[in-house]
């Protein structure tokens, strides 16, 4: 058994990866569709048999890459980076949601924990320290850089 990497067209990943799941077909075990590898879905399964088989019925999938990978290769897609990765204090961020959506905001404090920033309105006229989820924050200029 091993990880097959299926190459598919742009933007069909998920879409790939969930046909090859609801086909019930007993050598694919399970697909990963991560969003950070574009084009490519990694399936594990028995052997790449499996694929010569059955890609010519499944639209957007373009084929098989050559060879097998180990868990180890793809197991940092598995686990959630937190929202709060690649913010630091000072930087300057614009909130896409929540009530203040479209304000401009310098970063105050991040807790990783709870994955949540306390960042302080620009153009506030009393500077308020607001708490929002990391998901909920771009950065638009930043001090590391």
């Amino acid at each position: 058994m091993g990880i097959y990497a299926v190459k598919t067209t742009a933007s069909q990943e998920q879409t790939v990866a969930d046909m090859l799941i609801n086909r019930e077909e007993d050598e694919i075990h399970a697909a990963l569709a991560p969003d950070s590898l574009t084009s490519y879905v990694m399936v594990e399964a028995d052997d790449d048999s499996v694929f010569e088989r059955i890609l010519d019925e499944i639209p957007h999938a373009r084929g098989v890459i050559e060879g097998k990978s180990d868990i180890s290769e793809v197991e940092h897609f598995l686990s959630p980076t937190p929202d709060v990765e690649g913010i630091a204090e000072g930087d300057i961020v614009e909130l896409i949601a929540g009530p203040f959506k479209g304000e401009k905001a310098q970063v105050q404090r991040i807790d990783e924990g709870k994955d949540q920033v306390t960042v302080e309105l620009y153009e506030a006229t009393v500077p308020i320290p607001v708490t929002v989820r990391g998901d909920q924050i771009r950065v638009l200029d930043s001090d590391e850089r």
